[in-house]
């Protein structure tokens, strides 16, 4: 009797299932190495990564002006907690704080530590600087917001996979549609107790989702108008993945908190900010908040290297013009599987049409990783396409006709 051979893919996939949590349902494709746009799995085939790990590789994968800041720090010095004082804090703080023209910013780790931070500045300042009643400061959503699994972003979360079975959950939250002024300007007329309006410019998880133009100026009118603080979420929408600098940009608009992560270490390892003026970030004091890891020196050093190749390499113009190729291409593509495309720089989805015996989206992304290229389906009926932005004008038509062919072949 013959004992069949599990291949490599297996054998990690199966460690995973056995020894892990099982909070995550990914493709069945086990990834060992990458290089710019490009990803290869533990059997040795080649694909085009075009998730980017949600936005964070906006450099491309190891980058090497980030890994050289990355291997000559690190053996240096990787941490010292705010303790005591490090040589690179200082320069990334003032770097970083040039680049966006805000007074201040508070490094942290993830992009959701970014977003709970924005959220106690906002609270912070509406009882120092506002005068709310203690306690009674109010936090506004909008729906199909995406920030995270904390309690707090769950307690802010339209979706029933995210908040379902883990109340109760926070007070002080409120919720308004998206790309919608009048229901904000509504909800900001019933409550003076609004400290902060907290959004994405364009919504990731929710697929994709573009507002309308003039949505952006409309948000930072009503916000300067009842005193209430425009918190950005360019998690995944900024340092250049839309296109420009950060999404805000495309409507010349301002926050007064930005919250940055993903992309601001180029992948290589987890860091955020949040940036505001001294009005806000001056209402913390010590003590009151704080990680252990937070701005910590190796952080520091990746992170400006991976902000200078952003700007060195132009990626934001190189974002804008590969997403118009990429949008036209999808636009020109004869099947009735895609309804919709949209997208801006180079962050863009196609709607899937259901087919055959109730497949979906995830379907037709495990055609295309099975064609060399990996993406991932968000609900049901999207795929988001989000390759690194170092992407050539060569490799995005090789991509995408991939994904034509794929498409065409299902239809």
């Amino acid at each position: 009797m013959t004992i069949p051979v599990k291949s490599n893919t297996e054998y990690f996939i199966e460690l995973e299932e056995q020894y892990g949590a099982h909070n995550y349902h990914p493709l069945p494709v086990v990834l060992e190495k990458g290089k710019g746009v490009f990803l290869w799995d533990v059997e040795g085939k080649r694909y085009y990564d075009f998730l980017s790990a949600y936005s964070a590789v906006n450099q491309g994968h190891c980058h090497p002006e980030i890994i050289e800041a990355l291997q000559q720090q690190a053996v240096k010095l990787t941490l010292t907690s705010r303790a005591f004082h490090h040589n690179l804090l200082g320069e990334f703080e003032k770097y970083i704080t040039k680049l966006f023209g805000y007074d201040k910013v508070l490094p942290m780790n993830t992009g959701v530590e970014g977003g709970e931070t924005a959220i106690k500045l906002a609270r912070r300042w509406a009882y120092k600087v506002k005068g709310v009643e203690k306690d009674k400061a109010v936090v506004v959503f909008v729906e199909g917001n995406f920030w995270g699994r904390t309690m707090a972003a769950i307690s802010s979360s339209t979706d029933p996979s995210s908040y379902e079975g883990f109340g109760p959950f926070m007070p002080g939250f409120k919720l308004v549609p998206y790309n919608d002024l009048t229901a904000l300007e509504e909800v900001f007329k019933q409550d003076s107790n609004i400290a902060a309006f907290m959004f994405e410019p364009i919504q990731g998880e929710a697929g994709v989702v573009v507002p309308d133009e003039g949505y952006l100026r409309g948000v930072r009118a009503l916000c300067s108008r009842y005193q209430v603080l425009m918190i950005a979420d360019e998690v995944q929408t900024g340092l250049c993945r839309t296109g420009k600098m950060l999404a805000c940009d495309h409507e010349a608009v301002k926050p007064d908190l930005l919250v940055l992560g993903k992309a601001l270490s180029g992948g290589v390892m987890p860091v955020s900010v949040v940036l505001a003026n001294d009005e806000v970030m001056l209402t913390i004091k010590p003590g009151e908040h704080g990680s252990t890891y937070g701005g910590n020196p190796l952080a520091c050093a990746v992170a400006m290297a991976a902000l200078k190749v952003l700007q060195d390499e132009q990626l934001a113009a190189n974002a804008k013009r590969m997403g118009e190729i990429f949008r036209e291409r999808m636009q020109a593509i004869k099947s009735d599987l895609i309804t919709n495309v949209r997208g801006k720089g180079l962050l863009n989805a196609i709607v899937i049409k259901p087919f055959g015996e109730n497949k979906t989206a995830y379907d037709v992304c495990m055609a295309l990783k099975e064609n060399g290229l990996l993406a991932k389906q968000t609900h049901r009926d999207i795929i988001r396409f989000a390759p690194p932005l170092v992407i050539n004008e060569k490799q995005m038509h090789e991509a995408c006709n991939i994904i034509s062919e794929t498409i065409l072949s299902i239809a």
